[in-house]
């Protein structure tokens, strides 16, 4: 796999947690708002991970 089309995964998951651990801090944990920011970081953290695995094994 080329290396910017890693390193631009590579952004957009780091955008994708890093946006959710903000709105977490603003989110009451009883809400679907809540719910729906944790699926979001974990995707986020899915991908990162993807990722890495990838350029590591490339």
């Amino acid at each position: 796999m080329n290396q910017s089309a890693l390193q631009a995964y590579l952004r957009l998951g780091l955008l994708i947690v890093v946006g959710s651990v903000l709105l977490l801090v603003v989110q009451q944990p009883d809400t679907a708002e809540y719910v729906v920011t944790v699926l979001s970081l974990c995707i986020g953290l899915l991908l990162v991970a993807l990722v890495a695995l990838v350029a590591r094994f490339l």
